[in-house]
């Protein structure tokens, strides 16, 4: 439940992904769910050279088993706060 709490306090916020198929998309973060579905707006697919029939889309539904990374930007990023929720949930599951 970390990455699905951290992820929700990201919502509106600019992000890229990067799925297994080595696409990588950057948008706004619209919704995440407990699965780690993703949901964006404003969407640009960054290699629209290699996936030209990804350039009509602007809004699109991710999978989470789909997802490689999801790159956030150092300044949305609270990294103090996210190792202490991360010590709390080591501590809960020991």
């Amino acid at each position: 439940m970390l990455f699905f709490s951290f992820f929700k306090t990201l919502t509106n916020q600019t992000v890229t992904i990067e799925l297994k198929n080595d696409i990588r998309i950057r948008g706004t973060l619209k919704s995440v769910d407990q699965y780690l579905n993703i949901k964006l707006d404003d969407v640009d697919v960054l290699d629209l050279d290699k996936y030209p029939h990804l350039s009509s889309v602007k809004n699109m539904f991710i999978r989470g088993s789909v997802v490689r990374y999801v790159m956030l930007p150092r300044s949305e990023v609270d990294i103090g706060l996210l190792e202490d929720a991360t010590r709390r949930d080591v501590s809960v599951c020991v």
